[in-house]
């Protein structure tokens, strides 16, 4: 882990200047923490607000370059414009990272910085991440990557580093939460984000809300599972996701788990 830290402190310490995709979450809070304490000032956030961006997670990624003195911009990247994306095709990710990192890119050039860089890390090798396409397109680097770090060393060199966010819970957009090809519709987004605001206001840590059609279907980590259905949990649970839109609540009995609406695409295990 040591060694793979070197590195990318080192691949980082070779740019001019970076500007990095930052939403918040684990990785990108790495990346950026790393980024700024090796370049300093030559080190640019730029976070994309969007219907499918959570208000806490801007607040969050807001917040914490204002306490660390770090150069931040919001820009607004609003998927549902993008053409085909509403449709929700099994693509849908690579539309959204093509737009996204285009636009990262121009508030690059404009702030005199020849390099962008996303967090993803050696783990996201084994799922279907279409947006995967987009970065190498467009020759975005991908530092945590290229340093062959995992998701666990991430969180582990976080928290000797400080950072509030090396136990936080895993977190993707909320467009992730439809099954392909059901339209994504600000208002459904709407209903998701409240529906996992809830959960997470009920002491739930790893949560994910998914939508098909009216029906929400509810992943918890593992552990948290028999909350779930505990009488005072359910009919809050069951109450609130009635009066947000859904018709039934259902509870996913093989818990959270990373892309799971991957699993209905050809070929999945």
């Amino acid at each position: 882990m040591e060694a793979k830290y070197e590195r990318l402190q080192a691949a980082l310490a070779a740019l001019d200047g970076v500007a990095v995709a930052f939403s918040g979450g684990v990785d990108s809070t790495f990346l950026l923490h790393t980024a700024h304490s090796v370049l300093g000032g030559r080190t640019l956030a730029v976070t994309a607000r969007s219907a499918s961006f959570p208000a806490r997670e801007l607040r969050e990624a807001s917040d914490f370059c204002a306490r660390r003195g770090i150069r931040h911009v919001i820009c607004d990247s609003e998927e549902l414009d993008i053409d085909g994306f509403a449709q929700n095709p099994t693509n849908r990710c690579y539309l959204c990272k093509h737009e996204l990192f285009s636009k990262i890119w121009n508030i690059a050039r404009a702030h005199a910085i020849a390099h962008v860089a996303e967090g993803s890390n050696r783990d996201d090798d084994g799922d279907y991440r279409p947006g995967l396409q987009a970065v190498a397109e467009l020759g975005v680097l991908s530092p945590l990557r290229e340093a062959d770090l995992t998701k666990e060393e991430i969180r582990a060199l976080s928290r000797r580093e400080g950072l509030p966010t090396w136990d936080k819970q895993s977190f993707a957009c909320l467009s992730s939460r439809f099954v392909y090809g059901e339209s994504i519709t600000r208002e459904k987004l709407r209903m998701v984000d409240r529906a996992e605001q809830l959960l997470l206001d009920l002491g739930f840590r790893q949560v994910r809300v998914r939508i098909h059609g009216t029906v929400a279907r509810i992943e918890t980590g593992a552990d948290e599972l028999p909350a779930v259905v505990r009488e005072d949990n359910r009919r809050v649970i069951c109450d609130a996701f009635k009066e947000l839109g859904f018709s039934y609540v259902a509870l996913d009995l093989r818990g959270y788990r990373t892309g799971s609406m991957n699993e209905t695409l050809p070929g999945a295990p």
